[in-house]
């Protein structure tokens, strides 16, 4: 029996804006994975505790307020300071297709959605590139 991918939803900075998180949460539970979401207005280093607590695969953040320029490569650097480079970022919100490009390409994310991305896509994604 193989274990389940283990994805932490969180909802990083001052956005009170919760539907879209809470969305893909379901169906990445619907899609056979065990969702974690940690609520609103999580920082940085509290997303990163409670990805090494909850043994996860994949952190998923949403971020609408126009804080992923920092919170992106914040949770990354975090998560290789504490040995865990190898869980994915995966992301969404409204995201420039300059920062999109720029957070990619520094490896800050692993994959970005934006609106509009189907959640089926979302789990294919995570199927894809995460081993367990």
């Amino acid at each position: 029996m193989t274990r389940k991918i283990r994805v932490l939803m969180a909802k990083p900075g001052l956005d009170g804006h919760d539907r879209g998180v809470k969305v893909v949460a379901r169906a990445l539970r619907d899609g056979g994975m065990e969702v974690i979401y940690t609520g609103l207005h999580q920082t940085a280093e509290k997303v990163v505790a409670a990805a090494i607590q909850e043994d996860v695969d994949v952190v998923g953040l949403s971020i609408l307020s126009g804080a992923h320029m920092t919170m992106f490569p914040k949770i990354r650097k975090l998560l290789n300071e504490n040995d865990c480079g190898n869980i994915k970022i995966v992301g969404g919100g409204t995201i420039p297709e300059d920062d999109l490009k720029q957070l990619l390409a520094a490896k800050d994310a692993d994959a970005l959605f934006t609106p509009g991305t189907s959640t089926d896509d979302i789990v294919a994604w995570i199927k894809e590139n995460v081993e367990i």
